[in-house]
């Protein structure tokens, strides 16, 4: 295969603008290194212990629905559905990770016909940067939410001290999938102009040490492409050590790599 040069990435200033991407096929996710486990799947779900205790979730763009699976540990008496536009939701709901599986695209006006005002939390994990239209996608959750529900939202942070430190070798402004990358306060302000308060934002437990490890594995892979395993592997090694050495400092500040948004469905 032939390595072609690193791609343009998406305009974090552009915030509701598709940018354009083109394939890449060097992209180190499939070493893992963004992959959250069941403990960081947990923390997630444990931001929303301050809210009412919810009857009803909907975790947009769930995969195999490993966040509910996790999420049901920390509410228990709670009823977990999955959306997600691939059959994995399906598989999902064979292993009972979630009550309901649904196929489909949230902006679908089939899908959110069905689900109106029926979730009382709808959650989008690394999701809306990978939504078309995600103005779109936040009205259609607010549709699936009840009046007082919360929607729980996490996404890169293009603020990061990383995603200026690395351009487009940071791995959100690595397609394929990335078409936007919104900084929180465009998020919040969307928000707000489509009637939701703000409970809450952070970056603290959003942050996954990800960055120069990712980094490490895209340079690599264009440059020694046959040879990355067996030669990359112990500098891939240092390079995620060092990620974790420097998250503490990072989550305790604004340049996390991620931040999570809590608002709340007003009444009208």
């Amino acid at each position: 295969m032939t390595a072609t040069a690193p791609p343009e990435r998406p305009r974090a200033d552009c915030a509701f603008t598709p940018a354009g991407c083109r394939e890449h096929s060097y992209v180190p996710r499939h070493l893992g290194l963004t992959r959250r486990g069941p403990r960081r799947l947990r923390a997630a779900a444990r931001v929303a212990l301050p809210l009412p205790e919810p009857e009803s979730w909907l975790d947009v763009g769930t995969g195999y629905a490993r966040f509910p699976e996790a999420a049901k540990e920390v509410f228990p008496y709670t009823a977990f559905d999955g959306l997600d536009p691939t059959y994995r939701v399906l598989h999902g709901r064979v292993a009972e990770r979630v009550e309901e599986a649904h196929v489909g695209s949230l902006t679908d006006p089939r899908v959110t016909a069905r689900l109106r005002g029926r979730y009382d939390v709808v959650s989008m994990f690394r999701h809306l940067e990978h939504a078309p239209d995600p103005r779109e996608e936040l009205r259609a959750a607010l549709t699936v939410l009840r009046p007082g529900g919360h929607l729980l939202l996490e996404l890169p942070n293009p603020r990061c001290l990383f995603a200026g430190l690395l351009g487009r070798l940071w791995v959100p402004h690595s397609p394929p999938g990335h078409l936007h990358l919104l900084p929180m306060e465009t998020l919040c302000d969307e928000l707000r102009a489509q009637g939701c308060t703000i409970v809450a934002t952070g970056h603290r437990t959003a942050h996954i040490p990800y960055d120069l490890a990712a980094a490490t594995s895209l340079v690599l892979s264009y440059l020694l492409p046959s040879l990355l395993s067996p030669l990359g592997s112990p500098l891939v090694a240092a390079a995620w050590t060092l990620d974790h050495l420097l998250a503490p400092l990072l989550r305790a500040t604004r340049y996390s790599n991620a931040y999570r948004v809590i608002a709340r469905k007003e009444p009208t």
